[in-house]
């Protein structure tokens, strides 16, 4: 089965898209210019009034790389409401259109044009965090990672000069190392040309090691990256959870700030109350600044 079936399998709700109450919605923003449907987002603005820049959240979608719609935004309302925040959400080239490195150039040009348009928005662009779940947690791991590497910061756009860079990032079950990728516990065969992964890289990981490197988070990890809340079901058998240790682990030695919350007895994405408590106070603290801690551990699932 596809990983973007059991996406929809296992976490229906996803797939549920209604405007938060209290927010002006911009739908279908152009942030590349060449009038593709993939390279669009949507854009959510309080109606509220502000004398100062908002923080902005920016949701990229999951899907195998090869489904998914921004249009799959409801998670992000949760965290986004209730608090000052504006919230996007977007579209990148799916691996039916484009290989690597096609969706990282997406996701980085969307990250320039909205910090470009943030005075205009009431943004503020030195505030931008980015979460993502499964695929879009392999791409806002990216984003974490690669804000001064420019053979992924790509071409696309009319804003070359603005940076790419995010204040924080959200892993929710991301790969962080395809080339650790298969093992016990994950029902994926990286040997099989089918699947979303193969498909992404344009090739199997054993026939596209240095693309399936190049195309990894853990491969980028410096001293100053963004910080990071990882979350991962220990019971995920599409995404080991070896990949979130992982990840962790080296984004530790990188001396980064870095938090993993494991879903006790969950699988390939969960949520619980606790855990979205969890998140918003992610937000809040590198966002608004406010003093809150985040435990590390076991989270509910349910």
């Amino acid at each position: 089965m596809r990983l973007s079936c059991l996406i929809a399998l296992v976490f229906p709700a996803l797939a549920q898209c209604q405007s938060p109450v209290g927010y002006q919605v911009v739908r279908n923003l152009d942030y590349v210019g060449a009038g593709n449907p993939r390279q669009m987002l949507d854009l959510y603005l309080p109606e509220t009034k502000t004398t100062k820049p908002r923080p902005l959240v920016v949701y990229i979608h999951g899907g195998g790389w090869e489904n998914g719609s921004k249009d799959q935004a409801g998670v992000l309302f949760g965290l986004i409401k209730d608090r000052d925040y504006a919230g996007a959400s977007i579209n990148y080239r799916l691996t039916n259109e484009a290989i690597w490195p096609a969706q990282i150039h997406d996701c980085k040009a969307a990250i320039r044009a909205l910090r470009a348009h943030a005075a205009e928005n009431q943004i503020d662009p030195d505030k931008i965090a980015v979460f993502g779940i499964s695929a879009g947690g392999h791409l806002v791991s990216l984003l974490g990672v690669t804000g001064g590497v420019k053979e992924l910061e790509g071409e696309l756009g009319p804003n070359p000069t603005q940076s790419s860079r995010v204040t924080c990032v959200l892993d929710f079950c991301g790969p962080s190392n395809f080339l650790t990728f298969a093992g016990e516990g994950t029902i994926i065969n990286v040997d099989d040309p089918k699947t979303g992964l193969s498909k992404l890289i344009g090739g199997t990981v054993k026939n596209k090691p240095d693309v399936a490197r190049s195309a990894s988070p853990l491969t980028y990890i410096t001293e100053d990256d963004a910080p990071f809340l990882i979350i991962h079901g220990d019971k995920d058998n599409i995404v080991r959870y070896a990949q979130a240790t992982e990840f962790d682990t080296a984004l530790a030695k990188a001396k980064i700030p870095a938090t993993l919350l494991t879903g006790t007895d969950g699988g390939h994405v969960f949520f619980s109350a606790p855990l979205i408590g969890h998140m918003r106070a992610f937000l809040d603290r590198h966002l608004l600044g406010k003093d809150v801690q985040i435990p590390e551990g076991p989270v509910p699932s349910k």
